[in-house]
């Protein structure tokens, strides 16, 4: 028999956390101020801007406290870009 894998349980998440999550995922970047607080997606491939009317600061603190998203420096001074952790890929 073959033996199964186990899969990665992500802990659950809010509407808003799942539409950041999986526009990370779709090749998205997520920025912030260095308070975690204007939040911003950029596409990676064009540059375009969307920012998500459901994701506030308290969006950003409960995905970094599960553990789901980690900071990153950005480009910008004052700029944080978050990135998938490697526990939720």
């Amino acid at each position: 028999m073959a033996k199964k894998k186990a899969g990665k349980v992500l802990p659950k998440l809010s509407e808003a956390e799942l539409d950041l999550v999986s526009h990370i995922e779709q090749g998205y970047q997520l920025e912030t101020d260095l308070l975690g607080s204007d939040p911003l997606l950029r596409r990676l491939k064009d540059g375009e801007v969307i920012r998500p009317a459901s994701a506030t600061q308290s969006t950003i603190k409960a995905l970094e406290q599960r553990g789901v998203i980690t900071p990153a420096k950005g480009h910008e001074p004052l700029t944080l870009v978050w990135r998938l952790s490697k526990k939720a890929k």
